[in-house]
């Protein structure tokens, strides 16, 4: 956020991914709008950020009925302000790129899409509320926090790392399924239908509900070596709550120590992402210009 020494960090691994173009107004404003390192570039980083913020804010404040009664006309104008400025913001990116529709089909043109959609559908749509309570659409309208995620580096690097910890993760939610389904069994055999645990369904949802520790006490069992398997389930659940939760920091630091994310640019090729202290373009290896940046680390 503004203020740490962390800048914001447009990740992009794929290098020239929507296209960048070659000269022209369009690269002027590609250069504003998908790199970060640059001046202009973090200035409209955190002016959209602080866009972003505040509209979810109006959001938020609208749903409460207290305020909507007495600020409902402010808000309303408030969010076409924000409607329409993301989508001039969303127009500026589809027209300047070489692959508008790559852009518009990848995760943040989505989000960016969603951002405004609902405003506009609630009133291009009049008889909308027939299929859903209009209200959906206002909701969706907070999906626009998402796309903070495109301006801070760790969301990229923890999205890395979740990917990169997803086959562990399945091997661990498997290992916890079977505990639950042998255990929910086990309690529908101790306990049976006169204690609560009517089916192994319901059997097998007291002991996911044991396990993660939450424990509603909507069912509870009677006996005493039900007693006996709920407390071993509940030992267990503080030991397993704990393997996902390594994985996933384990991989994050194998993904953040190695890397020096930037949007340095080869002026040959336009392959992105090269480290400050490169002298060549690892794709083209034509010279890089040289890398000025302060004490921060920014150009």
């Amino acid at each position: 956020m503004p203020g740490m020494d962390t800048p914001f960090v447009q990740v992009q691994p794929d290098g020239d991914r929507y296209g960048r173009p070659s000269s022209g107004w369009r690269l002027r404003l590609y250069i504003v709008i998908f790199e970060a390192d640059t001046r202009a570039g973090r200035l409209f980083d955190l002016t959209l950020i602080a866009a972003i913020l505040t509209s979810v804010a109006v959001v938020l404040l609208d749903s409460m009925a207290s305020l909507h009664a007495r600020y409902g006309a402010l808000f309303n104008v408030l969010e076409w302000f924000f409607t329409l400025a993301f989508t001039t913001e969303y127009i500026a990116r589809l027209a300047c790129v070489r692959h508008p529709t790559r852009y518009a089909r990848s995760f943040y043109g989505v989000i960016d899409l969603l951002a405004v959609l609902p405003t506009y559908l609630a009133v291009l749509v009049p008889g909308l509320h027939a299929l859903m309570d209009v209200r959906v659409l206002r909701l969706l309208r907070v999906f626009r926090i998402l796309k903070l995620g495109e301006y801070v580096a760790e969301f990229g690097l923890l999205t890395q790392a979740l990917a990169a910890s997803r086959r562990k993760i399945l091997v661990f939610l498997a290992f916890v399924m079977l505990v639950v389904l042998v255990m929910g069994t086990l309690m529908y055999v101790v306990e049976g239908p006169d204690n609560g645990f009517s089916s192994i369904p319901v059997s097998v949802y007291w002991a996911i509900t044991t396990m993660t520790t939450v424990g509603f006490g909507d069912i509870t069992p009677k006996t005493d070596l039900g007693r006996v398997i709920a407390s071993m389930m509940m030992l267990l659940g503080w030991g397993t709550l704990a393997v996902p939760t390594g994985i996933v920091s384990a991989e994050f630091t194998v993904q953040r120590l190695p890397r020096e994310t930037t949007t340095r640019t080869c002026h040959e090729c336009l392959s992105e992402g090269h480290l400050p202290s490169a002298r060549f373009c690892r794709d083209c290896g034509a010279p890089l210009p040289p890398w000025q940046q302060d004490a921060r680390g920014r150009r």
